[in-house]
């Protein structure tokens, strides 16, 4: 009596092969997404940095790189007293420019955030300043700004006032380009919290209206504690920008009168591009990603507190 042998079903023979060779072609097809992107980080933001440490080792000027110098560039920033006036003076304008933004932007989210007429076209004149080159407000800026006959000091003339040096007064000079600053990025802030506000539960917001809540202890108590995570998310991505501001400093007073308006990053593109000494350039902008980076890691580390708490509340 011969042995039954039991074949496997027909289907599970033929599907074998074309599950593999569906697995094969998915992996492939996986890789057209995320090359691009690994191509991306190597070719922009890995290579840049690599290369930012090697010429930060080395005594670099006019594209050569002349001799070895070790530690010699990050030795001369603990030296160097205007470096350590630029870096104050930009700690001192992050933090005055960053708080007034997130103030005046999320004051201005509360107004748009109800039914007003023609809503839709002040939210879109509102938000316009974002759009535009931070080169072309800062010349902008500069003809508002002129002290002779410029439009700021003529309507402060007209109200009785006396004309402001605005960009030969070094105090002066620093807060105009802070206000420049905010006018540019304060839509931002604006623009981020009004969606937040936008997209938070109002049954709730409601019901404290109804339960008798005042406006200010329904914004207090409710919109903010919702809003904080966004919040502290504007706060962290305008603290980064801020830090590299130069595009206004250059186009609007070129870091003067005398070094009034030298924010760090007009410090260090005037290392590089000025006295063409790139070695130590590198080495300053290595010590703002440093200072940088530490801000990340503690705001994002509130963030991240305040995003797992809400998961849990949930």
């Amino acid at each position: 009596m011969s042995e039954t042998t039991v074949s496997e079903p027909i289907g599970s023979t033929i599907g074998a092969p074309v599950a593999a060779r569906t697995s094969r072609k998915r992996d492939k097809t996986r890789w057209y997404f995320i090359g691009p992107a690994i191509i991306w980080i190597f070719l922009f933001t890995l290579f840049p940095l690599l290369y930012a440490i090697r010429t930060s080792f080395y005594a670099f000027r006019s594209g050569k790189m002349l001799r070895w110098v070790g530690l010699d560039n990050y030795r001369f920033l603990w030296e160097d007293e205007a470096l350590r006036s630029d870096l104050q003076r930009t700690i001192i304008y992050v933090i005055v420019v960053v708080a007034v933004e997130m103030v005046l932007g999320f004051l201005l989210a509360l107004l748009f955030n109800r039914e007003i007429r023609g809503v839709s076209s002040l939210r879109t004149i509102m938000v316009l300043p974002l759009f535009a080159s931070p080169i072309a407000l800062g010349y902008l800026g500069k003809t508002i700004f002129y002290e002779i006959d410029g439009p700021v000091n003529r309507a402060i003339v007209a109200l009785g006032g006396n004309a402001v040096p605005w960009l030969s007064d070094p105090k002066w000079a620093f807060v105009a380009i802070m206000i420049v600053d905010i006018w540019q990025w304060t839509p931002f802030v604006f623009l981020v919290s009004l969606a937040g506000l936008q997209a938070l539960p109002q049954d709730i917001i409601e019901a404290a209206e109804v339960d008798g809540a005042s406006a200010f202890q329904r914004l207090f108590s409710i919109t903010l504690p919702l809003m904080a995570p966004i919040l502290w998310l504007i706060l962290l991505l305008r603290t980064i920008d801020a830090f590299k501001v130069v595009d206004i400093v250059i186009s609007m007073t070129l870091g003067g009168p005398g070094r009034a308006t030298e924010l760090y990053g007009f410090y260090v593109f005037r290392t590089a591009r000025r006295f063409f000494n790139y070695g130590s350039a590198a080495a300053q902008g290595y010590l703002l990603l440093v200072i940088v980076m530490v801000l990340v890691s503690l705001l994002w580390g509130r963030i991240k507190d305040l995003y797992e708490h809400d998961v849990e509340a949930r």
